[in-house]
């Protein structure tokens, strides 16, 4: 069964750092694709970053610059660093995983999901 379990969120003041990791088990190798996404209250969720098996990224430009996807293959852990955090950019972040396709934040049929993890930006 897989699971993708997110950690390192919290709260912070606004221009602050987080750094959002994203375990992944149940599924022999890696990913394909994955992504990270995220829903403001009242708001429908949005994809925020991508990153394939080989590194390939697509970020969405309201984040750009200021946030960076990454991956460890290894460890089959996905990474969303996240400065000069805005309070904007508060919402629930969510891992998901695709084993095909386009590999895109923009995409929002990916396979599998975290549970999801709880960022907050005050000003």
């Amino acid at each position: 069964q897989v699971q993708l379990v997110e950690s390192g969120g919290g709260s912070v003041q606004s221009g602050g750092s987080l750094r959002l990791s994203c375990t992944a088990s149940g599924y022999t190798g890696s990913f394909y694709c994955m992504g990270w996404f995220r829903q403001a209250p009242g708001k429908e969720r949005e994809g925020v970053a991508s990153i394939s098996r080989w590194g390939i990224t697509t970020i969405r430009d309201s984040v750009k610059g200021r946030f960076t996807i990454s991956r460890d293959n290894a460890k089959n852990t996905l990474y969303l660093q996240m400065n000069s955090l805005k309070p904007e950019d508060t919402a629930i972040y969510y891992c998901a995983a695709v084993s095909s396709g386009a590999c895109a934040y923009s995409r929002g049929d990916y396979s599998y999901w975290g549970q999801g993890t709880q960022v907050t930006v005050s000003s």
